[in-house]
């Protein structure tokens, strides 16, 4: 038998989608980050959100399968700044807290985050 996944440790996808959506809200509410998501129609902003959902649904061995651009592509251009990074974890954190994520699944996902920090910040 083999070891749980994280996406099956997490909860699966109805668990990532409402930690997604939450986080989501927190992020556009946000007078700093909130700008990447200003003049977004709602079926972009949806489209976004599901995106999301795969692809960390995907990152965390779910079966899921994550058909949009890779992250440098998606965010060149961004200006994503460390704060700006800061405040989404910061946001991600909050989120996890709200959800009561065990704190092995909340470690792991928050490293793989992280590992994506480098492709993210300052394109």
């Amino acid at each position: 038998m083999t070891d749980p996944t994280l996406y099956e440790r997490l909860g699966g996808y109805d668990a990532i989608a409402a930690v997604s959506t939450a986080l989501l809200g927190r992020l556009h509410a946000d007078p700093t980050i909130g700008r990447f998501w200003q003049n977004r129609g709602s079926d972009g902003l949806a489209r976004e959100k599901q995106l999301l959902i795969d692809f960390l649904s995907h990152a965390a061995g779910g079966p899921l399968l994550y058909t949009g651009r890779g992250l440098l592509q998606s965010h060149t251009g961004m200006g994503i700044t460390d704060q700006d990074w800061d405040l989404f974890v910061g946001y991600l954190n909050d989120t996890l807290d709200d959800f009561a994520v065990p704190a092995a699944e909340r470690n792991d996902l928050l490293a793989y985050i992280d590992s994506t920090r480098v492709e993210l910040v300052g394109v």
